[in-house]
Formats: C-alpha cells, sequence, structure tokens
C-alpha cells in the first residue's frame, strides 16, 4: 500500500473554516503516529506535464490558468484567490493521484492524501478544483494503453459534475455519483448512474443504498480499474453535509467498497475529497479510518 504526499499539499491559503488544508499534514502526521504507514509507503509525486494535462482540459484554460489569466468571475468560481502557487499546488496533486494508479495497478491499492477534485470541467474550474486529477489520471492511462476501462465511484456528498461532463461521451468510463439531491452544485451534470439522498439520510439507509448498486456498476463497466473519491462530508457533523450519517457508517461505506473491490481483485486509486467538520479532528479521524482499512484488505 503506498500514499502519494507533498508538502505542496497544505498550501498556506485557508478560506474560512470550509477548506482546512491543514488536514493534509495532520493526516499524514495521524498515520505515521498510528503505524499505519510508514515513511518508505510515501510517494512524493512531482506533477504532470502540460501534453498529459491536455488529454483532459482544454488548451484555453489551461493556458489562462498557467499565465494567471482567468477573469475575476472565472476565480469567484473556483472558490479560491488565485496564485502561482495554487496552481502549483493543484498539479502536483495530480501528479499523486496517477502515481497512485500506478502503484495500484501494480501492488492493488494507492491512496492520494489529497485529491478528488471532481468539479472541474474541461474548460473551468470551480468548487475549491482547478484540475480534475481522476480524470487526468484516467485519459493518461488509457493514451499509454495501460487500462482499457475505468469505473468512478464518488461517494463524496457533493456529486462529481466536473468528471460526469469530462467522460458524458465516453463509454470506457462508467460514472457513479451517490450524493446530496439538494446539496451544491445547484445544477447537476449526468453520470452514468446519479443516486440523489435526501438531507438527513441515515446509515442504514446509505449503506443499504450502496450495497444495492455496487454490484450494477461494476458488472456494467467491467473496470480495470476503479478510482474511488471517499469524501467524509456525508458525516452528520460536517458543516455542509446535510446527511445524518455517523463515523461507524463512513467507516461502513469504505469497508463496502474495499471488500467488494478487494474480493474481485479490482485494483483501486482513492483521493480523500472533502471533510468540512467544524472539528478538525473529527475529519482527520475520518480520513484515518479509509487508509486503516486500506491496510486491513491489501496488507
Amino acid at each position: 500500500m503506498k500514499v502519494a504526499w507533498h508538502p505542496f499539499y497544505n498550501h498556506p491559503l485557508q478560506v474560512g473554516h470550509r477548506f482546512p488544508m491543514i488536514k493534509y499534514d495532520l493526516l499524514r502526521e495521524q498515520l505515521l503516529y498510528e503505524g499505519i504507514v510508514s515513511k518508505d509507503d510515501f510517494l512524493h509525486p512531482h506533477g504532470v506535464d502540460v501534453e498529459q494535462i491536455l488529454l483532459t482540459h482544454s488548451p484555453l484554460y489551461l493556458e489562462k490558468l498557467l499565465q494567471g489569466n482567468l477573469s475575476p468571475a472565472e476565480i469567484r468560481r473556483t472558490g479560491f484567490p488565485f496564485s502561482e502557487s495554487l496552481i502549483q499546488r493543484e498539479i502536483t496533486i495530480m501528479g499523486g493521484t496517477l502515481l497512485c494508479a500506478l502503484h495500484a495497478l501494480d501492488s492493488g491499492i494507492g491512496l492520494n492524501i489529497a485529491g478528488g477534485t471532481h468539479h472541474a470541467f474541461r474548460n473551468r474550474g470551480e468548487g475549491f478544483c482547478l484540475l480534475n486529477d481522476f480524470a487526468i489520471a484516467i485519459n493518461i492511462l488509457l493514451n499509454q494503453k495501460s487500462i482499457n476501462r475505468a469505473l468512478i465511484i464518488d461517494l463524496d456528498v457533493h456529486q462529481g459534475n466536473g468528471t460526469a461532463s469530462i467522460f458524458e461521451d465516453d463509454p470506457r468510463i462508467f460514472t457513479f455519483s451517490m450524493h446530496g439531491e439538494k446539496n451544491y452544485p445547484l445544477h447537476k451534470e449526468k453520470s452514468d448512474l446519479d443516486i440523489e439522498l435526501l438531507d438527513g439520510t441515515t446509515d442504514d439507509v446509505y449503506l443499504k443504498t450502496l450495497a444495492e448498486n455496487l454490484t450494477q456498476v461494476v458488472e456494467s463497466s467491467q473496470p480495470d480499474l476503479v478510482f474511488y473519491q471517499c469524501g467524509v462530508d456525508i458525516l452528520a457533523a460536517d458543516k455542509l453535509g446535510r446527511l445524518n450519517i455517523s463515523m461507524d457508517g463512513c467507516r461502513m461505506r469504505d469497508h463496502h467498497v474495499f471488500e467488494f473491490c478487494r474480493n474481485r481483485s479490482l485494483p483501486v486509486v482513492c483521493a480523500m475529497g472533502g471533510g468540512y467538520a467544524p472539528d478538525i479532528r473529527t475529519i482527520v479521524d475520518a480520513h484515518t479510518s479509509t487508509f486503516r482499512l486500506a491496510r486491513h484488505f491489501w496488507g
């Protein structure tokens, strides 16, 4: 089991309490403290090339990002004040997910401490996402002929709208998003399978719905590789989540996905996605549980 992390992940920018970037360093330290990983288990990404990004994102949009020419409206949509270091951070995260994908193909699973930037479209960023890490990694692997088909299981509380849009017309990629019906984004894109959850959804309904659909999405997609967006903003404690999922329910969600994939010898790439609980310890504890379970199933 390998884990991608880079000092760039903890960009100094803080956007109120809505995007606590400090969680990435805290998560790394917790993993080491518990012995879930050792320092030798860390992958240290150095980004992806422009040519690789252009397999997913439009040349005009990428040029705007790299040259700092986004309009004020485009910057507001991302949720971030623009900076060159923020772009470098994003490119580094893309490299982290790619490294995890390559490792997963070789050894079963790879987990990026950051990533899950599923609100980035081909030609724009939004929702704290500038580039789409799953889409970039998948398109690179397809281009290299390392995979033929992929499945995205997106269990962040927000729909993976950018990812759905990017792969809308690509039959090689199956996009599955289970998210809050009334949560961001207001306008939902069309995934291959969208399951919209009511506000206040509880553990039993959530886990039953997930279990009922995992077999369907795997049989429909026949993937060579699974990309799992495991945001912990489904928690009842989350300020933005609007669901009523306990910490144990979140743990069981990951357990179901990992057990299902492990039993079918499906390699898995994980990205941490969202988490906005008022207490940073809740966020770190929930993310740590994901890594703990990954170690349990893949050793």
